[in-house]
């Protein structure tokens, strides 16, 4: 059993390659999610197709393919785009550009934050997107505590949820 994550460096991955060089299978797992999607693996896997290992996907929960199932937002086309800016000028830039191009070209737009800082992005979004802007805020996912809700931005204006330090998947639709 080996550690990946986003700490891991290329030359690391070498090693973690080896017990499939020589010959035994493995498997690379999550603790939420599902791997080398929103997780570290991709640089791992990608290695593996060098050294002409097969790659064998199975089935697990992503927090974003669940989100965008329940979220009643446009799941035919979809952009991943992950964490946002951290500085507010540039956030509130990226925020607006992603709400033009779910606009223009009818697409959801998802992205992640870290925990501790989802409320503040909750009301930037809200301070910064259109009325009738579609959000999806999806909270907890695959724990009893889930939450998925989707309104237009003038209703979330009415009222936000706490969801500071709560694991969070926004998703967007202008």
């Amino acid at each position: 059993m080996h550690t990946l994550n986003e700490h891991t460096r290329p030359d690391e991955l070498t090693l973690l390659l080896q017990p499939l060089l020589a010959g035994n299978d493995t498997g690379l797992l999550s603790e939420a999610g599902s791997p080398a999607i929103a997780d570290p693996g991709s640089g791992l896997v990608r290695l593996a197709h060098d050294n002409k290992i097969p790659v064998i996907p199975l089935v697990g929960p992503s927090s974003i393919l669940l989100a965008l199932m329940a979220s009643g937002l446009n799941g035919q086309q979809f952009c991943f785009i992950g964490y946002l800016p951290i500085e507010r000028h540039a956030r509130v830039q990226t925020i607006t550009e992603l709400e033009k191009h779910s606009r223009n070209h009818d697409q959801t737009q998802i992205f992640i934050e870290a925990p501790y800082r989802n409320q503040g992005l909750l009301e930037l979004i809200v301070q910064t997107c259109l009325d009738d802007t579609d959000l999806c805020v999806a909270t907890n996912l695959t724990s009893s505590h889930e939450s998925v809700t989707t309104k237009t931005i003038k209703q979330w204006k009415q009222k936000l949820p706490d969801i500071n330090k709560i694991p969070t998947i926004f998703l967007l639709h202008g």
